[in-house]
């Protein structure tokens, strides 16, 4: 089945929109960004790889629509700032904010900042604040988390140094900042602006994501198990675990905004994700960060 059947949006026609999607030369990425091409989009595709890149782009030329490539490293906040106006030119509708990784060993991006949370935070962050006033009112912020999440805890002080790092911790404060940028956006956007929404995808057995979990959750997600702080939800496919992105970006009649998706459903994220205090702080610091760091 692909993305679009299973979010039940195969009969929308976005041949009227552009869409960028980040991290979309593989994996989930890129099955978001051939379902919305199949749609009709001219999509935006971006990643590391200019040959992954160039192919994707080729598939969503044969689709419906029609697709573009650009390539960054989410690690160099100087090309975000690239993709970003590169972007601005296509005038995009929809953003899918779907780039992301888990670091196995702790570093500090040149930013200053711990990788990981660089990487799946930051750099979302900037691009979205580049693009976010040239979305029109019907357009759609989609930020990629994880269940993760309900396993993470923010410290903003900590953030800056890689003392006592922990993979697994630093991913899943990552995603949790995640939901509560969605949040903080969807509060600081006027009624009837574009929806802000985080969403988790689903975990693909035998993905990189899994073989880079710690052994204990690596086994225990290989048995589609589960763990009380991170609810492993499987998924059999990238294709299956990018239907609730592509729903987000292209359900007509969904407006909620400022809320976590899960299985293409409003579901009640962990109350670390519902602290609007919490939101507001990780906004303030992640504007402070960036402009320190000449952004």
């Amino acid at each position: 089945m692909q993305p679009e059947d299973g979010a039940g949006v195969a009969d929308v026609d976005l041949s009227n929109r552009t869409v960028l999607v980040t991290g979309s030369t593989s994996g989930i990425g890129r099955e978001t960004a051939l379902a919305l091409g199949r749609l009709g989009a001219e999509v935006l595709v971006h990643g590391r790889s200019r040959e992954a890149g160039a192919e994707v782009a080729s598939k969503l030329d044969a689709t419906a629509g029609t697709g573009a490539f650009h390539a960054a490293d989410f690690a160099d906040l100087d090309a975000v700032e690239g993709l970003a106006e590169w972007a601005r030119g296509y005038d995009p509708d929809v953003l899918v904010n779907n780039a992301g990784g888990y670091f196995r060993e702790g570093r500090l991006a040149d930013a200053g900042v711990e990788y990981t949370f660089t990487v799946n935070h930051l750099a979302g962050f900037l691009l979205t604040e580049r693009l976010r006033s040239d979305l029109p009112d019907n357009g759609r912020i989609v930020i990629v988390s994880s269940e993760a999440h309900r396993g993470g805890s923010l410290d903003v002080d900590s953030l800056r140094s890689i003392d006592r790092y922990s993979s697994w911790g630093a991913y899943s404060r990552s995603k949790l900042a995640n939901v509560l940028h969605a949040r903080e956006l969807a509060s600081r956007t006027p009624e009837g602006g574009p929806a802000a929404n985080a969403l988790h995808p689903g975990v693909v057995p035998g993905s990189g994501f899994v073989r880079h979990l710690p052994a204990p959750l690596r086994t225990l997600a290989g048995l589609a198990g589960g763990l009380a702080a991170v609810p492993f939800v499987g998924v059999e496919s990238p294709a299956e675990a990018a239907e609730t992105s592509v729903y987000l970006a292209a359900a007509p009649d969904e407006t909620t905004t400022g809320a976590y998706f899960d299985d293409c459903r409003d579901r009640q994220p962990a109350a670390a994700a519902r602290d609007d205090r919490a939101a507001e702080q990780l906004w303030e610091w992640s504007k402070e960060t960036l402009h320190r760091n000449g952004h």
